[in-house]
Order: structure tokens, then C-alpha cells, then sequence
């Protein structure tokens, strides 16, 4: 298991466009990945599961993946995360 923490850096936060785009990063992998805000914890591969966790800019999470190539799908969402998702 990997994990890290990172700041979201995109005044709107997790918001449906760039949710997709941190999906869709997390189903390049075959590792299982998570997100988590405070104490909750969702599928990072769940569109529904990641907006449900209402992620602003600003706020800290944590991304952990266990599985084979868990440390590259953690780094590629935390610099998809500190890019600001290109907005």
C-alpha cells in the first residue's frame, strides 16, 4: 500500500469536469485506488464516490492505491491534483 498527501489546488476544487479527469487517471492502473477527505474514504475510480466527498480548493486529501503499480498511480493523481487540473 501507497499513500500521500496533497492539496487540492483549484479554487472549485473536485468538481464534476475535473473528477473525470482524476478517474480516468485512476483507471490507467490496475493498483485498487482510494481518495480520502478527513475520515472518509471512496473508490478513486467512482465518479459518484469521489463528488460525494465534496472537495474544495484548498482542502488536503489523501491518495492511497495498493496493487502492482500502486506508487505510479499515486504520483500521476497527486501531480494531476497539484496542476490544478489545467484549469
Amino acid at each position: 500500500m501507497y499513500m500521500k498527501d496533497v492539496t487540492v489546488q483549484n479554487k472549485v476544487g473536485l468538481h464534476a469536469r475535473p473528477a473525470t479527469f482524476f478517474i480516468q487517471k485512476a483507471n490507467e492502473y490496475k493498483a485498487s485506488v482510494w481518495v480520502e477527505k478527513e475520515e472518509r474514504r471512496v473508490n478513486a475510480k467512482s465518479l459518484l464516490g469521489v463528488l460525494s466527498l465534496g472537495i474544495i480548493g484548498g482542502t488536503n486529501i489523501k491518495i492511497i492505491a495498493d496493487g502492482s503499480d500502486e506508487e505510479a498511480a499515486v504520483n500521476a493523481l497527486v501531480d494531476l491534483v497539484d496542476s490544478g487540473f489545467e484549469e
